[in-house]
């Protein structure tokens, strides 16, 4: 019995050595084992860090029954993070002992400021499942982390201010009068000069209006007493005119006739007019217009069909009703409306901004355009908020929202952040709108919400914006898009943004980050060509210019940066993106 025992145990004694070299073995033989990491260094896109690592072991590595894992680490800053491992087992790879055993994994992890400087490392372990035993081989580097190049995007603070809908520029306004003459007649009459109409511009005459033109249409009606003689319409026109003439002298307009321009428009033998007003005469019947119509859209002379009309049996009524009515000299007149001065509307705004005068001592857009006449976002926000207890619209609220994002930006006040949504948020309520989406998109930004920025400049966009303003959206969604590291999206918005040097900037960067490195390096150029403040646009040339391989155009582009800005040496000294020409000497020498 006691022989048997003795034998058991040294049975079992002889599994557990044999699993033990068996694990010893797997892990002296991983010595030769092969990692690829892409991309090397590791690179940070959006809020994460991903990356493909493909691990490759030696034939006859893997022993029956036992398990090796290949674990990842990111360490940095005494911290580390845990990836899932990745397993190899004989039954994965039946031909294990010709042909090498290999496996890839895809890996992320969320990003954090301190994991800018850190170490990607493997640590293989042999296991054997039944027993729980396991060797684990040492901590093996296999790339460095992280470039953060994708963060060197410029933040487009672009504060939509909704039109205020004021003119400041002249404008004419027509004021209109038509003057009736008898049959064949040219002569003004007495009766016309004293008719209401009559009346209303001579009153409107001696109001001596900033006049710019006269327009004078002579006409006739149809029938032959009036066609015989081809210059009564415009014997018409020229009638008015001297009339025009005489209550000028009347009033005193001296040098103020020479600036007024008369137009005189003779019409002879046309038929539109006779239309417009047979439409609206109901002394006949629709068969008898249809009647008519069929004779004046038809071929033959504006004679021929005058002879017809007189066939018919409405031309009596016709005649005596309709006829008259184009015997006319129509006038327009176009004066200059009246508009206070820029200076006027400014003082203004200033009175009803510190509570002095009524706020309807301006108009609702005197008062939004006058904002517009001052740089000082203080007085800018005195105004909004007049304006905003005067008509209460989304504009004014939109507007005042966008003076605390301008403020906000400048200040770093998280306050008027605050401040800006609430008001945006009204603007909205009261009208949803593009320009306060815009401005939330913005502020969201800001705040570093960039889900929110996301869903809030996408829906400005969604709102058929003017083309003006479709173009300042696309500058701010170009640089969302950028941060969440959707390249194709952010590079397509900034094609169609407007080309501020922010936002040619921030395509080159788009391009980077797609590696289109010839074509980054181009735009960069294109924003130092515009801008003597482009040390960063240098800088990212550099790193294109790395990235081609072309290292002597890198460390020029490097110096140019440094000498913009001195900050951008250590910056340089710590980049993974010249990890490549790190130890050359030009490199050192252009950090100096």
């Amino acid at each position: 019995m006691t022989q048997k025992i003795n034998l058991i145990c040294t049975v079992l004694l002889g599994t557990f050595v044999l699993a033990g070299c068996s694990l010893s073995q797997m892990v002296k033989m991983s010595e030769q084992q092969e990692f690829v990491v892409v991309p090397s260094p590791l690179e940070l896109h959006g809020d994460e860090v991903a990356f493909e690592m493909s691990a490759k072991i030696p034939v006859k590595m893997l022993k029956k029954g036992k398990v090796y894992t290949v674990n990842t680490f990111y360490e940095y800053g005494g911290q580390e993070h845990s990836f899932d491992g990745i397993d190899f087992t004989r039954e994965q790879f039946p031909d294990y002992d010709t042909v090498e055993p290999q496996e890839s994994g895809n890996f992320s992890m969320p990003y954090d400021e301190a994991m800018k400087s850190g170490t990607l490392t493997i640590q293989g372990v042999a296991t054997n499942p039944k027993s729980g035993k396991e060797k684990a081989t040492e901590r093996m580097d296999v790339a460095q982390g992280v470039i953060t190049t994708s963060r060197l995007y410029e933040n487009v603070v672009y504060a939509a201010y909704a039109p205020h809908g004021y003119n400041n520029q002249e404008e004419l306004v027509p004021t209109n009068v038509d003057f009736y003459f008898l049959q064949g007649s040219a002569v003004l009459r007495t009766s016309e000069k004293r008719s209401d109409r009559g009346k209303n511009f001579d009153a409107f005459l001696a109001e001596k209006n900033a006049t710019r033109t006269v327009t004078i249409t002579g006409t006739h009606s149809p029938e032959g007493a009036e066609r015989i003689n081809s210059r009564l319409s415009q014997n018409r026109a020229e009638a008015i005119q001297k009339f025009y003439d005489s209550q000028m002298r009347k009033y005193d307009y001296q040098d103020m006739a020479d600036e007024i321009s008369f137009i005189l428009k003779p019409v002879v033998e046309d038929w539109q007019e006779f239309s417009a007003y047979l439409a609206d005469y109901d002394g006949v019947t629709d068969e008898d217009k249809a009647e008519i119509r069929s004779i004046i859209n038809g071929s033959g002379s504006f004679e021929e069909k005058e002879d017809a009309l007189q066939r018919l049996s409405s031309y009596r009524k016709v005649f005596r009703d309709v006829y008259p009515k184009l015997r006319t000299a129509k006038t327009e007149v176009l004066t200059v409306k009246d508009k206070k001065s820029d200076a006027e509307i400014s003082a203004l705004a200033r009175q009803i901004s510190a509570g002095s005068i009524s706020s309807d001592t301006l108009s609702d857009e005197e008062l939004g355009y006058s904002a517009t006449l001052t740089p000082s976002l203080d007085d800018k926000e005195k105004i909004y908020m007049a304006a905003t207890k005067k008509n209460d619209s989304w504009a004014s609220h939109n507007n005042l929202g966008a003076v605390y994002l301008e403020k906000a930006m400048k200040s770093g006040d998280a306050g008027l952040i605050d401040k800006a949504i609430t008001q945006l948020e009204i603007s909205n309520r009261k009208n949803e709108n593009a320009h306060a989406h815009t401005n939330l998109a913005a502020l969201y930004f800001a705040q570093g919400n960039v889900a929110k920025a996301e869903e809030s400049i996408n829906k400005a966009l969604s709102m058929s914006p003017s083309n003006e303003l479709t173009a300042e959206i696309n500058g701010v969604r170009g640089v969302i898009e950028i941060r969440l590291g959707n390249y194709d999206q952010a590079l397509s918005s900034l094609t169609n943004a407007k080309p501020t040097t922010q936002n040619l900037h921030n395509k080159g960067l788009a391009q980077l980050m797609k590696h289109n490195h010839v074509d980054a390096i181009a735009t960069f150029a294109e924003v130092d060509s515009r801008d003597d403040d482009s040390a960063l646009d240098h800088y990212l040339s550099a790193v294109a210019a790395t990235r081609l391989g072309d290292y002597e155009q890198s460390v020029e582009y490097l110096k140019n940066a440094v000498q913009d800005d001195s900050s951008l040496k250590e910056k340089a000294a710590n980049d993974l993106e010249f990890l490549s020409i790190r130890s050359s000497d030009s490199f050192v020498d252009a950090l100096k």
